[in-house]
């Protein structure tokens, strides 16, 4: 056994040891069926219905405890994921204004705590995250919603089972976007809130205690309920009996999440039997991994590892020979050995095929004469350097591999007259940083940012990062790009409710995106994870997330 690997067990036994607790509580344990999770977080994601930890809370403490009105399609590994139907049955846009939405409730769904789901809910959830005046509102949970469904201004109920949204313009990519609006229980936070002690009397005080108190007891409708919170150490779910959809009713009774954000050390902790599975295995450790029996889970995803550069006065990525240079630069074929095959190689956000791919006249490839010709071209060589700042995380949610892959690209772009600096943050003040741009003291002075995203939608994988509307703090434009064309062809997209007019906007989007380069594209995630044989059920779709509601345990 390799030293690193032999001192990565021995901290994870320690630190394991702490968060299982003592023989008596795993003894306990033994009579249930526990799936044990290594998380790449640093901290437990959010629980209070909008997670934070990126898309990874999303996976771990959103879809598991929460619905959405439409959600996503997790059932198969050899397609993509599509939304199909949550605590929606249908829905449908108000032809005469297209700013309005219906919405038809699933009846006879009930929260946790067994208040009943309704129109009332759905307008109270919207409440949470969008009006300010709402008792309810929670600043918190604000910045990981909004800047996910930007159009959205109002809901109200028009019946029991009814509910109309609006929004701020025509917006056909609403429907994907509530994905990211998980359900919450009005009846229970106000439960939560008439506990908080009479002596509290400002308002705002009385809404975060409350907040607080139901995030130390979630209640929404998922498969999953909450029942212990020890931040930055564990959380653990049990399985809801009761759960609406039969499919999804859980064949486990517990699971325990645990924030391991060390690669070395999650893989330490699956090989010492302290966890079933872990996220983002070290590649390095993957044939020992797999030698004492675990499976190795991955596939194609919509999902990209990128530097985001910056357009601020005084950048070199405002020059789009030095991008489309640094494009150039980079051997991914040999990243990808070094990661042992754990990546797929990037043509830009969507891979040629896809509808949205729209075939780019730029190449993005291994090109190194043709990068130092478009460098020499942009005025930098070996007496005059390009100087680049990167912002990246040691973990996080899908950060793959962050300090091996970056410390590859910085020594790949010397090639090409590039100084790299890295600097690293932790990766949820980088991520919530995200909207504050990269003129704001969070950005560090970086004019890069390494922040992996999902592309499943239109809006996650290409207008938030190249529309003016969304330029900081509005959602992650963090470089300031804008173009008045881009504007245009986002707006195109945007009112074509047409899907096959839709997906030629977005595909014209595309290809203007990969030909003005405002990324380094490096990867493409494949989501690997090492998970023991005991758990069986394992569908690795073609998806950020994963359902484990569907898994059991032998």
């Amino acid at each position: 056994m390799r030293k690193s690997t032999r001192r990565a067990l021995l901290m994870a036994g320690a630190l394991l040891a702490g968060l299982v607790g003592p023989a008596a509580t795993k003894g306990a344990m033994a009579q249930e069926k526990v799936l044990r999770i290594g998380m790449t977080a640093a901290d437990i994601p959010r629980t209070s219905g909008q997670p934070d930890q990126g898309f990874e809370g999303n996976r771990f403490t959103g879809i598991p405890m929460y619905d959405a009105l439409v959600n996503w399609d997790l059932s198969a590994a050899d397609k993509p994921s599509v939304i199909i139907p949550g605590l929606a049955t249908e829905w449908r846009v108000d032809e005469a204004d297209r700013t309005k939405w219906r919405f038809i409730l699933r009846q006879g769904v009930r929260f946790h705590d067994g208040s009943p789901f309704n129109a009332a809910a759905v307008v109270w959830n919207v409440q949470k995250v969008l009006d300010q005046s709402a008792p309810h509102y929670d600043p918190a949970q604000v910045g990981l919603t909004a800047s996910r469904m930007p159009t959205l201004r109002s809901a109200r109920a028009i019946s029991e089972y009814e509910v109309e949204l609006t929004t701020s313009e025509p917006d056909s990519f609403l429907p994907i976007n509530l994905t990211n609006l998980f359900m919450a229980s009005p009846a229970h936070w106000a439960a939560k809130l008439a506990a908080v002690p009479a002596g509290v009397t400002d308002a705002r005080a009385r809404s975060n205690q409350a907040w607080a108190a139901f995030a130390a007891e979630p209640s929404g409708t998922g498969p999953f309920r909450g029942v212990r919170l020890v931040p930055r150490e564990r959380f653990e779910m049990v399985a809801n009996r009761d759960y609406w959809d039969p499919a999804r009713r859980p064949k486990v009774d517990r699971v325990v999440l645990l924030p391991i954000p060390e690669a070395n050390t999650r893989t330490a902790a699956l090989l010492g039997n302290q966890v079933d599975w872990i996220e983002a295995p070290a590649p390095d450790a993957l044939p020992q991994i797999t030698g004492r029996g675990f499976r190795i889970y991955q596939n194609a995803q919509p999902h990209v590892w990128p530097w985001q550069f910056s357009f601020v006065e005084g950048s070199p990525w405002t020059d789009r020979r030095v991008r489309q240079a640094a494009n150039l630069c980079v051997n991914r074929e040999e990243l990808k050995t070094l990661l042992a095959g754990q990546m797929e190689i990037p043509k830009g956000t969507y891979p040629p095929g896809h509808p949205w791919w729209g075939n780019p006249s730029f190449d993005i490839r291994y090109d190194l004469a043709e990068a130092q010709r478009l460098m020499r071209e942009a005025g930098y060589g070996p007496n005059r350097r390009a100087a680049v700042k990167v912002l990246t995380s040691a973990s996080g949610s899908g950060q793959m591999q962050p300090l091996p892959m970056n410390e590859f690209l910085q020594e790949a772009l010397k090639a090409c007259h590039f100084d790299v600096q890295l600097e690293v943050g932790e990766w949820n003040a980088i991520f919530n940083g995200w909207r504050e741009g990269a003129r704001a003291p969070s950005a560090r002075g970086a004019n890069a940012t390494n922040i992996s995203f999902a592309a499943m939608d239109p809006y996650f994988g290409m207008v938030r990062f190249v529309a003016t509307s969304a330029l900081p703090p509005a959602s992650n434009n963090w470089g300031y790009f804008t173009s008045p064309e881009f504007d245009g062809l986002v707006q195109t997209a945007r009112t074509s409710f047409d899907a096959a007019q839709r997906d030629a906007a977005l595909a014209q989007l595309h290809k203007r995106i990969v030909e003005e380069a405002p990324f380094l594209w490096v990867a493409h995630d494949v989501g690997p994870r090492a998970i023991s044989p005991r758990v069986t059920g394992v569908v690795q779709p073609r998806s950020w997330f994963i359902d484990i509601a569907t898994m059991a345990l032998n």
